[in-house]
């Protein structure tokens, strides 16, 4: 009888992914908080692995699992896997973009009405005793352009959220072409320089490459219109934060609405780093939360469905 090949799970998944595994002819090891010297001990012996963020499969890795046809991941970015590497060893790449990106732009919605209308800070006053109305009066949506850099999944997902506000849409994707024909309400614009100038709102939505790395620096904040607010949701290394914090200190850029970071490691910060986060913690106009904007009960599951469909795929 021959043996069932193996596929390792590094994370927390929905039944229907194992199950799914399992209904496909595999042998399953479900280790959702395996550490890599665990991973390394097992490679060898794999067909499949499924990762998230704590698990980058990198060349060295690759090179143990001689056995491995397919690498899937949970999610969207692909920073944490060598390409270079799969494609020279055969190995097959998958990830589920799909899955997550409604969660997503629901959360930089919340995230940016939050921040417009001071609610955390409001809340954070009238516990303390504080009765400001005029001090938090806010700002509407509908009177906002709204800019969106990137228009894959994310992207144009949060422009469907944003239909409903009345608000300019404006959109720059450097690798497409009438990409947002079906978006009556959106505009196509030519450059991101473009989308820089004349929006009061600034979205990334983009895959972290050594072409967008630190791509918000002080340079891009200084092309960006005067009083506008920057919104990252999609990578960390993708904006320089002590760029962000001068241009804020210097009252160019209003705030920031942050879900990711360079070091998401917070207790092994570097001294500047710890600097850097401090500023952040500070401000009133600057948004934090720890990566979790495609975080939801439904993504878990739809990001599982669409991955086992992938897997499925590579398998026949």
């Amino acid at each position: 009888m021959e043996r069932k090949k193996l596929v390792l799970v590094c994370d927390f998944v929905e039944n229907i992914l194992l199950d799914g595994l399992e209904s496909l002819g595999y042998s399953v090891v479900y280790q959702p908080q395996i550490t890599m010297p665990e991973v390394f001990e097992l490679a060898e012996k794999l067909s499949g692995i499924v990762i998230n963020t704590r698990t980058p499969v990198r060349a060295n890795l690759m090179q143990k699992a001689v056995n491995l046809k397919w690498i899937a991941r949970l999610g969207s970015g692909l920073d944490i896997i060598d390409l270079d590497s799969a494609k020279e060893h055969g190995i097959k790449v998958l990830n589920s973009p799909e899955g997550n990106a409604n969660a997503v732009a629901e959360h930089v919605l919340g995230m940016l009405l939050n921040l417009l209308r001071n609610i955390s800070k409001a809340d954070c006053e009238i516990r303390s005793g504080k009765w400001e109305r005029e001090a938090n009066r806010g700002r509407e949506l509908s009177a906002m352009k709204i800019g969106i850099i990137g228009f894959g999944n994310t992207g144009s997902a949060f422009a469907k959220v944003l239909n409903g506000f009345g608000c300019n849409v404006l959109v720059y994707d450097k690798y497409k072409q009438h990409y947002a024909s079906d978006f009556r309400f959106v505009r196509e614009l030519n450059s991101m320089e473009e989308v820089l100038k004349e929006s009061d709102v600034v979205s990334l939505h983009l895959p972290l490459t050594t072409e967008t790395f630190e791509l918000v620096n002080a340079g891009f904040l200084s092309l960006c219109k005067k009083g506008s607010i920057i919104v990252n949701s999609s990578r960390g290394k993708m904006l320089v934060v002590k760029d962000l914090l001068n241009s804020i200190q210097m009252n160019h850029i209003k705030g920031a609405c942050l879900d990711v970071f360079p070091n998401e490691k917070i207790n092994s910060l570097s001294k500047g780093e710890k600097e850097d986060f401090e500023e952040l913690k500070k401000n009133q106009c600057v948004l934090l939360s720890p990566h979790i904007a495609g975080w939801t009960f439904e993504s878990k599951i739809k990001i599982s469905e669409i991955l086992i469909d992938k897997i499925k795929s590579v398998s026949e």
